[in-house]
């Protein structure tokens, strides 16, 4: 039944996707909501696989550094380098320089809409795959604190889903988030999954079972 459900996945990511709409849906609100296609291009990977006959994906706690993404959770991925030929290729390399993802292992199912970053200047292409074969994770800890395999009925579940109130330097803001396993993913990652939520809520749910 799993194959059914990345089978159909692939179908529906070819389909007109929810696109800005969705990603908004999980916007801090000091975001700005404006898109010009401007900045660095870069590649992030949705990531899902099998464990115990569950469907999971994977992300990432960057490491501290002093940056505008220190330490928090996101989709393995980067900054597109002159020898990537894609996007695409871009989230493969990336994922696996970042947690160790075999590219030979990744199917490419699709990709969702860009999502421009201003905070960091980037124009951020995310792509959705499925590792073929039970994946073994390695952190580049240079870059990565830990990585997060998420079930994705855990993200899926509306209780799941809440809002937090951020702080920096002097400025307060609230924002969406999701916490499964009491994490807290917000910002670019959330968006780029409210988007992804909304297709799978296209699917048939119960081959996820």
């Amino acid at each position: 039944m799993h194959s059914d459900f990345f089978d159909d996945l692939r179908k529906e990511l070819e389909k007109k996707l929810p696109g800005l709409s969705a990603q908004l849906k999980m916007a801090p609100e000091a975001r700005p909501v404006g898109v010009n296609g401007k900045g660095l291009r870069a590649g992030v990977l949705i990531l899902l696989y099998l464990n115990n006959q569950e469907i999971n994906l994977v992300l990432i706690q960057r490491s501290a550094y002093d940056g505008p993404h220190s330490g928090q959770i996101s989709l393995p991925g980067g900054k597109f380098e002159d020898h990537d030929k894609t996007l695409v290729q871009t989230a493969i390399r990336e994922s696996y320089e970042e947690i160790g993802a075999n590219p030979d292992e990744i199917e490419i199912l699709g990709s969702l809409t860009p999502l421009q970053i201003s905070v960091s200047n980037y124009f951020v292409q995310p792509v959705v795959g499925r590792y073929k074969s039970s994946p073994v994770f390695n952190a580049d800890l240079n870059e990565v604190e830990k990585v997060l395999e998420i079930r994705l009925l855990d993200l899926m579940n509306p209780e799941n889903k809440s809002s937090k109130q951020f702080t920096f330097g002097t400025v307060q803001f609230d924002a969406p988030i999701y916490k499964p396993d009491n994490l807290v993913i917000w910002g670019a990652t959330a968006m780029i999954l409210s988007e992804f939520l909304e297709i799978i809520a296209r699917l048939d749910t119960n081959l996820l079972q």
